[in-house]
This record gives structure tokens, C-alpha cells and sequence, in this order.
């Protein structure tokens, strides 16, 4: 069976607060922003700088409140203050309705809290 590949979370435009070159790898994501999207600890997520165009996949793990941090061989793809979008995707059977499948969608604000919560659907009118 065929599937397709649909975006299931995305929080846009948080704010880098760190990178650390010498850790392990991952990204860290305050988990209220990961609560909010849905985006749980070792999910892989795609990390897309909108200052820089630099793009990266890793995974999530829980980061303290605020923190936006690129960690291991990330660490070289943002610098602090930058802002990134963070998104995951889900692989859905081409039979499922795929209308009924709404992405997760925020905002976040400098501080990396939650500003906006979007409904792509409504918005574009599905």
C-alpha cells in the first residue's frame, strides 16, 4: 500500500538560545512548545534556520523553559538569536482520510512561548 508523507507538527520560528558543538547531538525544545505540537523526547524533527537557509534532521529532547538548543554537528548550523522552524511528519496510507489529519501548528514569540496557535485547515479553508 502507498503511503504519503503529511506535516503532523511544527513550531515556527523559535529562537536559538544555545549550541552546544561538544554534546551528543539533538535538538533541545522547551517542552511546553513540544507539548503543545505534539513532538515527543527522540521524535525526529526537521530544524529549517530561516535567517541562514541552513537545514538539519535530528531529534527532539526535552530543553528547560526557553531553551532552543542545537546540540553536536547541529550546533554549526544556527547561532544564538537566529530563528528556526522545527517540523516532524507523519506517513499516512494513501487510503486514510487525509483530509481529517490537521498539523499541529505554533508560533513562538522571542522568548520561545507560545504566541499563535494555527488551524491550517481553517486557514486554507479545508
Amino acid at each position: 500500500m502507498a503511503k504519503r508523507c503529511f506535516l503532523s507538527a511544527k513550531i515556527h520560528g523559535a529562537t536559538i538560545t544555545c549550541a552546544k558543538l561538544e554534546y551528543h547531538g539533538s535538538l533541545s525544545i522547551d517542552t511546553r512548545l513540544m507539548d503543545e505540537v505534539g513532538i515527543l523526547p527522540f521524535e525526529q524533527v526537521d530544524v529549517y534556520n530561516i535567517d541562514n537557509g541552513e537545514r538539519l534532521t535530528t531529534y527532539a529532547i526535552p530543553g528547560t523553559e526557553g531553551e532552543i538548543c542545537l546540540n553536536g554537528a547541529a550546533a554549526h548550523k544556527g547561532k544564538i538569536g537566529q530563528r528556526i522552524i522545527i517540523a516532524t511528519y507523519a506517513w499516512i496510507d494513501e487510503d486514510e482520510d487525509t483530509a481529517a489529519r490537521r498539523p499541529k501548528v505554533v508560533i513562538a514569540d522571542k522568548d520561545n512561548k507560545v504566541e499563535t496557535v494555527i488551524d491550517y485547515a481553517d486557514s486554507l479553508g479545508l
